[in-house]
């Protein structure tokens, strides 16, 4: 089923939609839940959480592309679930890192997870994105939207884990000025 056709059975209010967009990104989602959260249990309870937010949204919002549309609903209800749990044991202290990972980029008088000015400031890093090397771009985003390990990346990129963590502070460092040239205090 194609994803129009997904995103019209939630405009027709067809319970049907949650079957296929499990179906055809359940795996997906629970991925993106497990990189963040690393327990099973809490994965399943946020990728269901995932399809009751989808259908709670779709309508009105009728997403341009419903894997990102899906991800980025598992992912901030992931981050907030593990925010909820808060201790660092689980998922292997990732979290924490990533996050301070990114702090060197957007810190401010604002803690990091606040969404003040969220909308301008994915804007402008997505066109950050947009500007780098396919490869810089991809470990950045795999990293960063979908908390995969440095190992894994590794393994994915066939890059050793050193050259990972030297790519990803690299890319973190021109983001960093690419930031201060938009006007951002960091």
């Amino acid at each position: 089923m194609t994803d129009e056709e997904i995103i019209e059975l939630y405009w027709d209010r067809n319970e049907d939609a949650i079957h296929q967009s499990d179906v055809k990104y359940g795996s997906y989602c629970r991925t993106v839940a497990n990189n963040i959260l690393h327990d099973a249990e809490d994965t399943k309870e946020c990728v269901n959480d995932t399809w009751l937010r989808t259908w709670l949204s779709i309508p009105p919002t009728h997403p341009m592309n419903l894997k990102v549309f899906l991800a980025k609903i598992t992912r901030n209800l992931a981050f907030d679930r593990y925010r909820s749990l808060n201790t660092q044991k689980r998922g292997g202290g990732q979290m924490p890192l990533i996050l301070d990972e990114l702090t060197e980029c957007v810190a401010a008088d604002n803690n990091v997870e606040e969404e003040v000015n969220a909308r301008v400031l994915a804007d402008n890093i997505s066109a950050f994105l947009y500007g780098l090397k396919r490869k810089d771009a991809d470990l950045f985003v795999r990293r960063y939207f979908y908390a995969e390990s440095i190992e894994a990346l590794g393994k994915k990129f066939h890059m050793t884990k050193n050259n990972v963590a030297v790519n990803l502070s690299r890319t973190r460092n021109k983001l960093k000025k690419y930031l201060q040239e938009e006007g951002y205090a960091v």
